[in-house]
């Protein structure tokens, strides 16, 4: 009896008090920080294991996957990055949905009271510098160029560009006033205290800006699919409203 105390002791002092079950580990887009941190709260209050988030541009996860980095879940923000992965063959058949979808803001610091609208963007932005995701690889940033470009002022800006790995990136640029101007996501603008919105870009600019998110195939986390599922879900999609996201 003493000898099996004894054990019962010693397991107890090598085991760290902190060890917990590790969730599903989900590569997402920037963008997404705020809502998945809370989504994975909620989940982990189900009484599973919190997932793992890393977030980056969905061009780097991409890439990151492509090279066999270990991850459960892919989101990007945008079509073409998870496309390049179906091409790879690396996504679980039958996994890939639309999460949610988003709008584009010109953004500004918070002092700046200007209002800017379709006929003075151009000139304005075009004085730069202008904050913005890589528009040669970052979704944020080709939604950003495909609006530009629509409304005739991408010639006018693309010299005064100050590309940014990803949207956040962007953001921050304009909240520390190296920008006076950024494109960003809305979701992004309301996520911070040190800008606002100066002006929209109409829907129709731009491609339909949708987050996907697909389990990727070698993807072994039990908690995977219940994870992808609820974000799916209705209380899932819930929090993605109350963080600004529009519905797919």
């Amino acid at each position: 009896m003493m000898r099996r105390l004894l054990v019962f002791l010693i397991l107890l002092l090598v085991t760290p008090a902190h060890a917990q079950p590790r969730g599903p580990t989900v590569l997402a887009a920037a963008s997404l920080q705020e809502v998945l941190t809370d989504a994975s709260v909620v989940w982990a209050r189900q009484g599973h294991p919190r997932p793992v988030l890393s977030f980056a541009a969905s061009s780097a996860l991409a890439r990151q996957v492509r090279a066999g980095a270990p991850a459960d879940l892919f989101i990007s923000a945008d079509e073409e990055w998870m496309d390049d992965l179906a091409r790879a063959d690396l996504l679980a058949p039958g996994t890939r949905a639309v999460l949610a979808g988003n709008r584009l803001v010109v953004i500004t610091p918070r002092a700046n009271r200007v209002r800017l609208t379709i006929p003075t963007l151009a000139r304005t932005l075009a004085a730069g510098p202008l904050a913005m995701a890589d528009p040669a690889a970052v979704p944020a940033g080709r939604y950003g160029r495909a609006a530009l470009e629509r409304l005739g002022a991408w010639d006018a800006v693309r010299g005064r560009v100050v590309r940014a790995e990803n949207v956040r990136a962007a953001l921050a640029l304009v909240e520390r006033g190296v920008a006076p101007y950024g494109i960003v996501y809305a979701t992004d603008a309301r996520a911070s205290a040190g800008v606002r919105v100066a002006g929209v870009f109409p829907a129709s600019s731009h491609p339909p800006i949708r987050y996907p998110v697909s389990r990727l195939r070698n993807s072994r986390h039990p908690d995977a699919e219940g994870f992808r599922r609820f974000l799916l879900s209705p209380r899932g999609q819930a929090i993605f409203a109350r963080h600004g996201f529009t519905r797919p």
